[in-house]
């Protein structure tokens, strides 16, 4: 029966399911007894991002190794790259040139020598929330490129798979909270207001994803709460509870692991 006071789901059904294939290709080639024992979720604490660099470069090569470390690709060889900086918009006190494309937060690509190269943007320096949610998105394209399979609608559907994993890798808060950044700028005699974002999927979307983490490997929510922001925080919830009503964890756990020698 209709109910008119029955809340709206956090996600279309569509993407929902979305959600849950992509859990289960990704449990398939690279779940196991790692994700389950030693998979963590990545807090943005000092305690997993101590640091006492001497510039911006050294900032991000540090940040990049922590990250690889904790997906557990620390011995996968991979070459991080700065890209050339965005070009300056502001060319008079009041005058803004629009429409120009900006370098992409980050890249990954595999050279003709077979070589892993991960590029990042020079701007990522003053955001390290946004930092580690590009390598960990970047890292994660390394990753799930050695699947024997696509991802759930074809490779069409990477980038969108690409988020879910580096959830999958336990960097769910970051992809999350660096999905859409607001904040003031000013120099030159300009100011005014930003937005910044990365990644594919929406806010509902990574927290949808961070709900399936967190309950996949039986964190408490209360872990999680203090470090999300205002909306992932109010989403989260929403996708605890919905989870709690259905299968899909249940289903999920019963996914078998399929080991290759990558």
């Amino acid at each position: 029966m209709w109910n008119p006071f029955k809340s709206k789901p956090l996600l279309e059904e569509d993407d929902e399911l979305f959600q849950v294939k992509t859990y289960r290709w990704l449990l398939t080639h690279f779940g196991g007894q790692h994700f389950y024992e030693d998979t963590q979720l990545i807090l943005p604490t000092e305690e997993y991002f101590p640091s006492k660099v001497n510039s911006p470069e050294e900032a991000a090569q540090e940040t990049f190794e922590k990250v690889k470390s904790y997906a557990g690709l620390e011995k996968w060889p991979c070459t991080l790259q700065i890209q050339e900086e965005d070009p300056n918009l502001v060319v008079g006190e009041t005058l803004i040139v629009q429409n120009v494309e900006h370098n992409p937060h980050g890249t990954f690509s595999v050279n003709e020598k077979d070589e892993a190269i991960i590029t990042y943007t020079p701007k990522l320096a003053a955001n390290p929330t946004q930092m580690v949610a590009t390598f960990a998105h970047e890292l994660a394209h390394y990753l799930t490129s050695t699947a024997t399979e696509p991802p759930p609608g074809s490779w069409d559907n990477w980038e969108f798979a690409t988020d879910i994993a580096a959830t999958f890798l336990g960097f769910g808060i970051f992809q999350a909270n660096s999905v859409f950044n607001f904040q003031q700028y000013s120099s030159a005699g300009t100011i005014g207001w930003q937005t910044t974002g990365g990644g594919y999927l929406s806010e509902s979307e990574h927290s949808y994803s961070l709900g399936i983490f967190l309950t996949l490997k039986g964190i408490p929510p209360d872990i999680a709460y203090p470090h999300c922001d205002g909306n992932i925080k109010a989403f989260l919830k929403k996708a605890l509870k919905e989870l709690e009503e259905k299968s899909h964890i249940n289903d999920l756990r019963k996914v078998k692991y399929i080991e290759t020698n990558s």
